[in-house]
């Protein structure tokens, strides 16, 4: 496979997804050749690494030049009808056995959001491809999906990319962006009763017990690798209850422009009117991915857990591992570069899931939801033929629209709107805020222009803010 960079390969082969063989167990991780981060790894990061992390980072990805070819116009196909039946994959984080909830719509709507662009809110596949482009991977069944630059923020191709559907446990990357910064990861909570009532029926959950104390560390470990609806539901209570969590949700959804999202339940679990797209979740994605302790935690492999407090016993732990079969190699190849983000599954939803991968000095954000087909790890196949493409499209092909950044970067209420033209605006920097994790030290920067850089194997370290992006190539 060739790419854009001229670099290596970074997917697995097609012949290794076709054995469907997982990789030795010393072979599992996320970006090629670096070991795993577990939880041994992660509590011995401290405030002293993230700032000495600097010193490695990569060098920055350059925009790849416009070919010569003349641009072929739009393809725009036919989008597949919306299924709703419940998921095959398994495990399924959030999943809810009902089936009397509010259904997706079977078609998407004939003209959607234009936030990032006028192509993105047209229905059906959007691409436009140049001379030595290659064709995109057949099979593709998502609803909706999207390949985009995570540094450019250049979206390369997508379906649907607006169209609002149930978004599944995807949703607790919105709530980890929203509330990972209030709170120092030494930080000890006691779960009393109440914090875990409301809980969906079936919800996935890490096996938090009450009355035994956990550290904030330790409840994030348990929303990332296990998708753990009672964590949320702790950090929630932690945060002021799950509705003021909600509220914090939208508001933040709101600031990022993810105007197709609608927050209902902090967890993702299915509910009336809650939705977000495949555009909004990357959006939701990027952002997170500007925040130190939010790419260790989604780049964590295998961590142990503390077990129930009893009187008089050693606490014992437990062992537990991340359900995004991409990053662990758990039914399927592992996917060479991988660094997270978020996988999901429920009754609406289906099968959703949004991952980053780095290949040489280039980051690619991809995300689908709810494939059609109904195989098993489906949506992480689909999500690894888009990243694979993506590599070798980089170059090849003129972006369909643009990630935009925050309102407050952007220069106000209606930014990103009208083809994109925030996206050609000067991004503002994000203010610093709150504490989190590495010695309360947490810094909001921007992935656009920067590097994601190794740090103990499995997370990437960018100290940069919103800088000058260049516009998107006409």
């Amino acid at each position: 496979m060739r790419s854009g960079t001229g670099t290596g390969p970074i997917g697995s082969s097609a012949g290794e997804r076709a054995a469907g063989t997982a990789p030795e167990p010393r072979r599992r991780g996320t970006f090629t050749g670096v070991p795993k981060t577990t939880s041994q790894t992660v509590r011995r990061r401290g405030a002293a690494l993230v700032a000495a992390s600097a010193s490695l980072l990569l060098p920055l990805a350059a925009v790849s030049p416009a070919l010569a070819a003349p641009a072929s116009p739009p393809a725009t196909h036919s989008p597949s009808p919306s299924q709703s039946s419940p998921s095959q994959t398994s495990p399924s984080p959030g999943k809810s056995p009902s089936d009397n909830k509010a259904k997706p719509p079977k078609q998407p709507p004939a003209k959607m959001s234009e936030v990032g662009g006028e192509l993105l809110g047209r229905p059906g596949v959007q691409v436009r491809p140049e001379a030595g482009a290659p064709a995109l991977p057949k099979g593709l069944s998502g609803d909706a999906w999207l390949v985009a630059d995570a540094e450019s923020g250049e979206v390369l191709a997508a379906k649907n990319a607006h169209w609002r559907l149930a978004p599944a446990s995807t949703l607790k990357m919105l709530f980890a962006d929203t509330v990972l910064p209030k709170f120092p990861r030494t930080t000890q909570h006691k779960v009393v009763p109440s914090d875990l009532e409301g809980m969906g029926e079936g919800s996935s959950q890490v096996g938090l017990k009450e009355e035994s104390t956990y550290s904030v560390h330790d409840l994030w470990l348990g929303v990332f690798l296990r998708s753990g609806n009672d964590a949320v539901h702790v950090l929630s209570a932690m945060n002021g209850g799950v509705e003021q969590t909600v509220r914090d949700m939208q508001a933040h959804a709101e600031e990022l422009q993810a105007d197709d999202t609608h927050v209902v339940t902090p967890d993702g679990y299915d509910a009336d009117g809650q939705v977000s797209s495949a555009y909004d979740l990357t959006l939701f994605a990027r952002s997170g991915l500007q925040k130190a302790d939010f790419r260790e935690y989604c780049a964590t492999a295998t961590a142990q857990f503390p077990g129930e407090e009893k009187k008089g016993k050693k606490r014992e732990t437990f062992g537990i591992q991340n359900t995004n079969r991409l990053l662990t190699g758990q039914g399927l190849p592992f996917y060479k570069g991988i660094a997270g983000v978020k996988n999901g599954s429920t009754t609406n939803a289906g099968n959703t899931f949004t991952g980053v991968a780095q290949h040489g000095d280039r980051k690619l954000l991809v995300t689908v939801m709810n494939p059609e087909t109904k195989e098993p790890n489906e949506v992480y196949k689909e999500s690894a033929a888009l990243l694979d493409w993506g590599f070798e499209a980089v170059g090849h092909v003129k972006p369909v629209g643009v990630l935009v950044p925050p309102r407050s970067a952007a220069g106000g209420k209606d930014a990103g709107k009208s083809g994109g033209k925030a996206g050609d605006k000067a991004q503002a920097s994000v203010a610093d805020s709150g504490a989190s994790g590495g010695g309360g030290l947490w810094t909001a920067v921007g992935i656009t222009g920067g590097s994601l850089v190794v740090l103990a194997g499995a997370a990437y370290v960018v100290h940069r803010r919103w800088p000058l992006r260049r516009p998107p190539r006409p």
